[in-house]
C-alpha cells in the first residue's frame, strides 16, 4: 500500500509546477491528520491533495485512483468525506448503472455513518427526485421522519411536503386534486414551521395550499349549488308535464 501511495504522488507531483511543490507544504487542510512526522502520512497528505486537485480540474478519473488508495489507509476517516466517494462513483460506467449505485451506496452509508444520516437521507431525496421517481422519494421520507433524529428535521418536511403537493396535481384538466396528498402537504409544512418558525419556505408554502384548499372547498360548494338548481328545475319540468297531461 505504501509503494501504491508512493509510486502515485511522485508521478502527480512531476506533472506540477516547481512553485507548487515545496517541501512541507500543502494544498488542502481539511483532511483530519496529525502532524506528518513519518513517511507515510506525508505521501496520505500528498495523495489527499492530489484527490483535491483532480476534482478541482474535473479529472475524475485520476481522482478515482486516488480515492481507491486513500479509502484502503486506516488513517484517513473515509466515512466522515462520503460526498466524495458519492462523486467518484462509477465514473466511467454509463449513467444508468452509475445511478443505481449511487442510490445503493447512500443507502448503505445512512446505516454505517449514523453521524450525518440526516444528510445523506436529503442527499438520497434529492437524488430520487432528479430520476423523477417522487413516489419513491416520498416512500423514504416517509418511512424515516416518524422516527427521531429525522422528525425534528425541518429541511425533511419541507422535501415531503413539496412532494405531497407535486403528487396532488391533477393528472388531467378534468381531474381533481388528491384531497389526502394536499392535507399531508399541509401537515408537513406545519411541522416544518413549527420546528422553525423563521423558515420562509415553509410558511410560504403552507399559505398557499391554505389558499388553494379554501378556493377548492369554494368551487366544490358552487358545484354542489348548481347540482341542486338542476334537481330543481328538473322536478319542476316534471310537474309541469304531468299537469299538462291531466
Amino acid at each position: 500500500m505504501f509503494i501504491a501511495i508512493a509510486k502515485f504522488a511522485s508521478k502527480f507531483c512531476m506533472s506540477l509546477s516547481p512553485s507548487s511543490q515545496k517541501q512541507g507544504s500543502f494544498f488542502f487542510g481539511s483532511l483530519d491528520l496529525p502532524n506528518p512526522l513519518t513517511a507515510r502520512k506525508v505521501h496520505i497528505r500528498r495523495l489527499y491533495d492530489i484527490l483535491q486537485l483532480c476534482i478541482h480540474r474535473d479529472d475524475l478519473e485520476r481522482a478515482t485512483r486516488a480515492w481507491s488508495i486513500l479509502v484502503r489507509c486506516k488513517e484517513v476517516p473515509w466515512m466522515t468525506m462520503w460526498t466524495t466517494g458519492l462523486l467518484l462513483i462509477d465514473t466511467g460506467s454509463g449513467e444508468e448503472h452509475r445511478t443505481s449505485d449511487r442510490l445503493e451506496y447512500l443507502r448503505a452509508m445512512m446505516l454505517r455513518h449514523q453521524e450525518e444520516r440526516e444528510k445523506i437521507l436529503t442527499e438520497l431525496v434529492v437524488q430520487l427526485i432528479q430520476l423523477g421517481r417522487h413516489r419513491e422519494a416520498l416512500d423514504e421520507l416517509e418511512l424515516y421522519l416518524p422516527s427521531f433524529p429525522y422528525q425534528d428535521n425541518p429541511v425533511l418536511h419541507i422535501y415531503a411536503g413539496l412532494i405531497c403537493l407535486y403528487l396532488a396535481q391533477p393528472l388531467t384538466p378534468d381531474s381533481p386534486f388528491n384531497v389526502i396528498l394536499l392535507r399531508d402537504a399541509q401537515s408537513h409544512f406545519e411541522h416544518a414551521q413549527g420546528v422553525d418558525p423563521d423558515n420562509k419556505v415553509a410558511s410560504g408554502f403552507l399559505e398557499k395550499i391554505l389558499q388553494l384548499s379554501e378556493s377548492l372547498q369554494n368551487r366544490e360548494s358552487t358545484d354542489v349549488e348548481s347540482e341542486d338548481e338542476d334537481k330543481d328545475m328538473a322536478i319542476d319540468d316534471s310537474s309541469r308535464r304531468k299537469r299538462v297531461r291531466k
